[in-house]
């Protein structure tokens, strides 16, 4: 849990959508912050946590925290 929120939370320096998130397919979707808002070390960080960047969603996306 403390993972998810830490990840959150670097979105949230960048999101500031009324619904941030979306999640279908077992897959959680981040949307509203861009691939480029996020410094290197952030998405290093995202990264190690479980978040990449997806072309099919043009979104950050994890299948770590997706549905179940």
């Amino acid at each position: 849990m403390k993972e998810l929120i830490e990840a959150l939370s670097i979105f949230a320096k960048y999101a500031d959508k009324y619904a941030p998130t979306h999640c279908e397919h077992d897959v959680l979707i981040v949307v509203g912050v861009a691939k480029d808002q996020v410094t290197k070390e952030e998405a290093a960080r995202l990264d190690a946590l479980g978040f990449f960047w997806s072309d099919e969603y043009d979104a950050w996306s994890s299948f770590r925290f997706g549905s179940a």
